[in-house]
């Protein structure tokens, strides 16, 4: 997914900037959880750090997730339409969870290309759905 997110912005398409997960995550601690513009909010310290460690635990618990839903089966033979499924209904967290907490209103409603916005999300998912797949794959 990373892979992905880098090759999107050698290409020019937005991606979502890590820190402001991070400056998200840190104005938790101040009792905020929505922002009008999360750009336009005050910089936590660290909060490159924290934004790239919340992605990547949002991936673990995911990853948690499929193998629970899908069960053991899956794990000892992963099929990869289970994974996809799971990738693109991951989709949803971003769309009705992060991005109006962060100002981008439901699905992206407040960018300037929602659609691009709602397209790259679900694509970056269904690549996240494939790399858990193709995780499930070398582990079995």
């Amino acid at each position: 997914m990373d892979a992905w997110s880098i090759w999107l912005r050698l290409m020019g398409v937005p991606t979502l900037d890590y820190a402001m997960l991070g400056r998200w995550g840190g104005h938790w601690f101040h009792g905020i959880w929505r922002h009008q513009s999360i750009q336009e909010a005050p910089a936590i310290r660290g909060e490159k750090k924290w934004g790239w460690a919340m992605h990547y635990l949002t991936g673990i618990a995911f990853a948690f997730a499929l193998a629970c839903a899908a069960g053991p089966q899956w794990l000892r033979e992963p099929t990869l339409v289970p994974a996809l499924w799971f990738g693109a209904i991951s989709v949803l967290l971003p769309w009705l969870v992060l991005q109006p907490a962060l100002g981008a209103g439901v699905a992206a409603s407040r960018t300037s290309r929602p659609w691009l916005s709602r397209a790259t999300s679900l694509a970056t998912h269904l690549v996240f759905g494939l790399g858990l797949f193709l995780a499930a794959k070398i582990l079995a």
